[in-house]
């Protein structure tokens, strides 16, 4: 995998999306996976966290806001690490580092740890899922946001000729490996892997699945934000709640 392509596609994304992030209506974070990625983490008063993929650091700062202790934030798309560092708290670090590598953090050091929508992100995921075990605290959590595997597969939807849309398209759920999509107006690369690629993984590195959530929009939310309605048909991300024992 050509990671120097990949860092291209996210630098000329980035942007886009921080303007996205900052002034757009980010239905999807905030109307969806949000509420759910916060009820899974919990208080986080006085905890180290760690952000694999943090991007402009929006959720960090979320997660400094409630009182996390210290939130250190690792993405490589240096604009994103640099757009994160002008709004960051005394809480926040941000650096340029590669999230399939940490060994240059200490073993046992975080309390918590999250990946937001960036597994589906890397060419090696088992990595991070490896280099995360070892970098927590017996009894620290990994919360992860991915894309759901069903929808990473294919995700396109079947219309009629009218263009309503009448189910999505699964295919080639099997054949584990690049998919490429665009996202405000620029292409870039995502990796498919199966709902057992990603169970197996976690469970053989040593973590313990506690729960997994398919989240769907609620009431109140699609009410805010009545675009998430296909979020009512369809699972489009899924979130692993994993623990590292005792």
């Amino acid at each position: 995998m050509d990671t120097r392509r990949l860092k291209e596609e996210w630098e000329a994304l980035a942007p886009r999306w921080i303007k996205e992030v900052r002034e757009g209506g980010n239905s999807v974070r905030k109307g969806l996976i949000d509420p759910v990625m916060l009820k899974a983490l919990g208080n986080v008063e006085g905890l180290r966290i760690l952000d694999c993929g943090c991007g402009e650091g929006r959720f960090c700062r979320l997660l400094a806001e409630r009182g996390a202790k210290y939130v250190l934030g690792l993405d490589l798309c240096e604009p994103m690490i640099e757009a994160a560092k002008n709004l960051q708290s005394e809480r926040e670090e941000y650096r340029i580092r590669d999230v399939q590598d940490l060994s240059f953090l200490e073993s046992e050091s975080f309390d918590l740890a999250i990946s937001y929508l960036n597994q589906c992100d890397l060419p090696d995921f088992e990595s991070n899922v490896r280099e995360t075990y070892r970098v927590l605290k017996k009894g620290g959590r990994f919360i992860i946001a991915n894309l759901h595997p069903m929808r990473s597969a294919s995700g396109k939807w079947y219309k009629d000729e009218s263009g309503r849309k009448l189910h999505v398209m699964l295919d080639q759920y099997f054949d584990e490996g690049e998919r490429h999509w665009e996202m405000l107006g620029v292409k870039f690369t995502n990796f498919h892997r199966s709902l057992s690629t990603y169970i197996n993984c976690f469970i053989n590195t040593g973590f313990v699945l506690n729960e997994i959530i398919e989240p769907t929009v609620t009431e109140d939310k699609l009410t805010e934000y009545p675009d998430l309605e296909d979020e009512l048909r369809v699972p489009n991300f899924i979130v692993y709640v994993l623990e590292k024992p005792l």
